[in-house]
């Protein structure tokens, strides 16, 4: 096992920075998930992992130790690679047991590993196939057991999920997460879903151009965004916002809308008083944090008009349209029977609510 730590790390392509200054300490034996869009710099800082990248300036360290100049071949990483990257020429087998051969293990030392891997990930029949028989997600295990049988101290994961469809990317969700937690491991999972990462990780590092923009546990990142360009990336439905003015009306500070007046909470107004300066915000409310009625509540709400509804199963997504040109999303149940054109009054779940500068993105709440 190994702890893996990022020490100001830099990356450049010429005088271009695909990675700028990344601090990232991956205990040992956790789950890393490394998110965000393409071209954020998220494959650059795994492969500099790997060794398959020279690092421009900072440090990477397993167990303190600093492995900037080991030969890939010597920090003993395993990476599995979205294209899965099997010999079509070799059976299952073969394929799993190829970094074991290259390294000369004893022939009763590979088959046992090739086999308790296969049983793990339950492809013992498959084991005299050729990779042309096996369907994407077989692919995928094999390319996952040809890492496992190398018994290595970190795991790479180079969005290894994405060519597969839906139902099967959600099955291999929870074998790769259940994978990482019988072997216990040091796992560094990249990827552009967010609905991967969150499932998944017990850490998420979300980056955007290079940058490092915020690192916690899933729970942290979605309930407690640091700006907005994280709260708009992580969820689904995305987050909504709305640019808001404040208020102060008889001690209470209100969020206004051509659509809305709505006070925060106590510790709310504190907190935007303590922030210089002020006036103008971004609302965020995300789709289930949000109720819609099409009868006017006595409290107070959120008037506009129903744009489109869609039917998801056991849920409604409504398309609100507001008077300023805004549009904002309402998770609601299937009963929901408005239609496009019609009135509709949005209440907001305040303690589920946040406030983001109009000037940087960053969060107030």
């Amino acid at each position: 096992m190994a702890k893996v730590s990022f020490r100001n790390v830099w990356k450049k392509y010429g005088t271009t920075p695909a990675v700028k200054d990344l601090n990232i300490e991956c205990p040992d034996g956790s789950f890393l998930s490394i998110l965000g869009p393409s071209g954020c710099g998220k494959s650059s800082t795994m492969r500099m992992v790997a060794g398959l990248e020279h690092i421009t300036a900072g440090q990477i360290l397993f167990d303190e130790k600093p492995i900037n100049t080991l030969a890939p071949k010597d920090r003993d990483v395993a990476m599995v690679f979205e294209n899965y990257a099997l010999y079509p020429h070799k059976s299952v087998f073969e394929n799993m047991a190829n970094p074991l051969k290259l390294r000369g293990q004893d022939a009763t030392v590979i088959k046992d590993r090739v086999m308790a891997a296969a049983k793990l990930l339950e492809i013992s029949q498959l084991l005299e196939r050729r990779p042309q028989e096996l369907s994407g997600g077989q692919k995928q295990r094999v390319a996952i057991g040809r890492a496992i049988v190398r018994e290595p101290n970190l795991f790479l994961f180079d969005e290894p999920i994405a060519h597969l469809d839906a139902k099967l990317r959600a099955h291999m969700r929870g074998e790769i997460k259940h994978l990482q937690r019988t072997l216990g491991t040091t796992m560094i999972y990249v990827t552009h879903d967010q609905l991967e990462a969150m499932s998944m990780a017990d850490t998420i590092a979300v980056m955007h151009e290079g940058e490092l923009q915020q690192l916690g546990t899933p729970r942290e990142v979605y309930n407690k965004p640091v700006n907005a360009w994280v709260a708009g990336f992580v969820g689904e439905p995305a987050m909504n916002f709305v640019d808001v003015g404040l208020q102060d009306k008889d001690g209470k500070t209100y969020f206004i809308h051509p659509n809305f007046s709505i006070a925060v909470t106590d510790q709310q107004q504190h907190i935007i008083a303590a922030a210089a300066r002020v006036n103008a915000l971004r609302m965020g409310v995300r789709p289930d944090a949000m109720s819609i009625s099409l009868v006017k509540p006595k409290h107070e709400c959120i008037t506009g008009k129903i744009f489109v509804t869609e039917l998801l199963g056991g849920d409604m997504i409504i398309d609100v349209d507001l008077d300023d040109g805004s549009r904002i999303r309402v998770k609601t149940s299937t009963d929901f029977d408005g239609v496009e054109g019609q009135t509709c009054y949005m209440t907001v779940n305040r303690d589920k609510w946040h406030a983001f500068s109009k000037e940087n993105g960053k969060a107030l709440f």
